[in-house]
């Protein structure tokens, strides 16, 4: 009789295609709605799916992260470093933001690699 290895087992299904959309659009809406959209989207399924709730949380976190780096950015303008650090920001974030849209809709978890997480 062939034995499964524990660490190998899960014990969670895989995300449904219902929850893989609702992940995906916790990240991408946030080129519209901001820190709204994950907000509404965590706060609407944060009872129903352990997977819809990682991604809205990690989305809501990279958000906020976000408005303190242009906040910081904003106040470096005075020294001319802040519109090379706006740029970078933000292409920085449409690229992070496409990453986990894209993991999202594998049905895999994503974790922003620069992300201050205020929501645990």
């Amino acid at each position: 009789m062939e034995t499964i290895d524990p660490t190998l087992a899960t014990s969670t299904p895989p995300p449904t295609s219902d929850e893989r959309t609702i992940a995906l659009l916790a990240h991408i809406l946030t080129f519209v709605g901001g820190f709204i959209a994950p907000l509404v989207v965590y706060l609407a399924k944060k009872d129903e799916s352990p997977f819809i709730t990682q991604h809205a949380k990690e989305s809501l976190n990279f958000q906020i992260t976000l408005i303190l780096a242009m906040m910081a950015s904003a106040i470096l303008i005075f020294i001319f470093i802040g519109f090379i650090l706006m740029f970078v920001v933000g292409i920085g974030s449409l690229v992070l933001v496409i990453m986990a849209t894209i993991k999202a809709s594998e049905g895999k978890p994503y974790r922003y690699p620069v992300n201050i997480r205020f929501i645990s």
